[in-house]
């Protein structure tokens, strides 16, 4: 295994499938070395810091508002809009890490979870207690990769020219 880059040490000539990195992980989430159990206590504190700093961040937005003096309906609004974006976040982020989100649906819903961001920030926290955030997914194509990949190259046994003919 690399120290520099947490990728695993390969001869030149092998043509397997390779891992796909992670996110703070790289692929140290294949075998669970090179600071693997650091990077997931590291990533889920920052990602819980990050939340509450952004929550201090949309306080302060409420408070201007309340300044403003905009009324109340404003007000409720926009506490409305953040909870319900933050709700639709979380749980688009909370399902990419079990399958591949659809690169259309996914640029289609780019505001809403702009503005979600802080549920976002949440499922990645949640996630990071129990595995590094779509270790699952990863974990799942490379091990079928692996087997197809297995499967292909595995050899015969003896010369297929020689064999008989069957009557």
């Amino acid at each position: 295994m690399s120290e520099k880059n947490g990728t695993p040490d390969t001869p030149a000539g092998s043509t397997g499938p390779r891992p796909e990195p992670l996110r703070f992980f790289g692929t140290t989430w294949v075998d669970h070395a090179g600071g693997y159990t650091a990077r997931r206590v590291a990533v889920a504190i920052g990602s819980l810091a990050t939340a509450v700093a952004a929550c201090l961040v949309l306080r302060f937005a409420y408070q201007g508002l309340q300044i403003a003096g905009t009324g109340s309906f404003v007000t409720v609004l926009m506490v409305v809009m953040f909870a319900v974006c933050s709700a639709l976040a979380f749980r688009h982020t909370w399902d990419g890490f079990t399958k591949r989100p659809d690169p259309d649906r996914q640029s289609s819903l780019r505001g809403l979870l702009t503005i979600g961001f802080v549920g976002s920030l949440l499922a990645y926290f949640f996630r990071s207690l129990t595995e590094a955030p779509g270790e699952k997914l990863h974990r799942e194509e490379y091990e079928t990769a692996r087997k197809q990949h297995e499967t292909r190259t595995t050899r015969r046994t003896g010369n297929p020219a020689r064999r008989r003919r069957r009557a």
